[in-house]
């Protein structure tokens, strides 16, 4: 692929950034957009961006100065597609397709689950940033590899330093798939989703020599102060224990909204952290919610949260 666009060393570049449908699901949509969604459209990336002087064996530091959003984004489940597309063990409904469209202001995400006026906390970072692959061919732009592309890593927000390695002449840096808001591990496929506007500075870190992507970051910037409930996983499979906090999870928000609806709710808020993983044979998952978002329901479910783990 050619080039979109052509920039120095230390440049400031300003980009339009798609939400992940291409424009496929809009503030207005309905479920029929996701029903007609065309998977071959997902992650339209904004680039590629050469820069001047980057070579292979170089590092590419690209610095987030600023993003901002259109007043909107979306959430929503796929058949076929999320943590727990594949089974079947799982509250009805939960794989069902679905659509939440959340409005932004004064940088909070809001949408209503169930009678819960759910307010989310802004930390907008692209879900997709990358340089160009090592090798030609066409590549899904659905897993993470080395040169980075759809790692989902919310703590890569505005102010973050974070340094590529370089394959192709030029880096080749693209960026897509921008959230206002996303729990780690995104567990049903899709974070908020938003069209937004990108600032980023470039710079050429010579003789690097990178494996793999890293960046300095400030993650706490990108947490919540105050409560959380938490649930915990246990196993000697990651999977399998990330999968008890997800179902334990959305059988208690239920009491409160539809499953699919929870299932959602995770994906935009709850941070799925792996706790340890030396006390073998099992690993800790742990999953951690923040009642804040709740708003004046938060007492509420705390009381149900405390009265059910009695």
């Amino acid at each position: 692929m050619k080039p979109a666009i052509y920039v120095k060393d230390g440049d400031t570049v300003e980009l339009e950034v798609k939400e992940a449908s291409d424009g496929q699901i809009r503030r207005n949509s309905d479920l029929n957009d996701v029903t007609n969604l065309d998977f071959s459209r997902i992650h339209p990336l904004t680039g590629p961006i050469f820069v001047e002087g980057a070579e292979p064996g170089d590092a590419l530091k690209v610095e987030i100065l600023d993003i901002h959003g259109e007043g909107w984004g979306w959430t929503a489940v796929i058949p076929g597609f999320g943590f727990l597309s594949k089974e079947n063990d799982v509250p009805e409904g939960v794989n069902s397709q679905a659509l939440k469209i959340w409005s932004s202001d004064e940088g909070y995400v809001s949408a209503k689950f169930g009678d819960i006026y759910v307010k989310v906390k802004e930390f907008p970072f692209p879900g997709v940033i990358g340089t160009g692959m090592r090798l030609n061919g066409v590549w899904s732009t659905i897993p993470p590899r080395e040169n980075g592309g759809n790692m989902d890593v919310k703590q890569m927000t505005v102010s973050s330093r974070i340094y590529f390695p370089v394959f192709r002449k030029g880096a080749l840096l693209s960026v897509g798939d921008t959230h206002l808001a996303q729990g780690d591990g995104e567990v049903c496929g899709s974070a908020v989703e938003a069209p937004t506007k990108v600032k980023l500075r470039v710079e050429v870190v010579k003789s690097r020599n990178l494996k793999s992507p890293v960046f300095v970051s400030k993650p706490r910037e990108a947490e919540y102060d105050g409560d959380h409930i938490t649930f915990m996983g246990f196993s000697n499979d990651l999977w399998n224990a990330s999968l008890m906090v997800v179902k334990e999870a959305i059988s208690f928000l239920s009491n409160f909204m539809e499953p699919v609806e929870a299932y959602m709710l995770l994906s935009t808020v709850m941070d799925l952290k792996v706790s340890q993983v030396v006390d073998v044979p099992n690993w800790t998952v742990s999953g951690f919610i923040p009642v804040s978002v709740f708003g004046n329901k938060g007492g509420e479910i705390m009381d149900a949260f405390e009265a059910r783990e009695r």
